[in-house]
């Protein structure tokens, strides 16, 4: 199965409010650490809030946060709520196949989707950032929740 880049940005997100500092970002801040576009995050911000896995944050000091602590928050429940149709093969969604009735493939393919949640839903935010000491460095994250920006030579 191959998750949508908007449920891949979504757990990445997650990950990286789950590692800042003080537990909330911007979503520039996000697309920076990520080299994303600003644009498709907000949508996935959007997203995450209105599965109640974010809270927004007005004002100048805003930005997002987790709804809950990353312990709480189950990778396949994650999965679940962002991805739009979770299908393996065609006709496992609403594609047409001449053998659909008689073939047997659908069923292996359902329970092959059904073992790959439920490997998901064995871990939280909190295991996937269990080696913050690695991640933080990686997404330009300081103590103070900036993304750090790097000095180029020009010449």
């Amino acid at each position: 199965m191959r998750m949508t880049f908007h449920t891949d940005y979504a757990l990445r997100m997650l990950i990286y409010l789950a590692l800042s500092s003080d537990g909330r970002a911007t979503v520039g801040q996000i697309a920076k650490a990520y080299d994303l576009s600003r644009h498709h995050l907000l949508k996935v911000a959007q997203t995450l809030r209105a599965q109640g896995l974010v809270e927004t944050i007005r004002g100048r000091t805003g930005g997002i946060r987790l709804a809950s602590s990353p312990a709480q928050i189950n990778v396949g429940t994650v999965v679940r709520a962002v991805e739009e149709e979770m299908v393996v093969v065609e006709c496992m969604g609403s594609g047409r196949c001449q053998i659909s009735p008689a073939c047997r493939l659908k069923g292996v393919f359902a329970e092959a989707l059904s073992s790959f949640m439920d490997i998901l839903d064995r871990y939280s935010l909190a295991d996937v950032v269990g080696n913050r000491g690695d991640l933080i460095p990686l997404l330009g994250l300081d103590g103070g929740n900036k993304v750090q920006t790097r000095k180029v030579a020009v010449e």
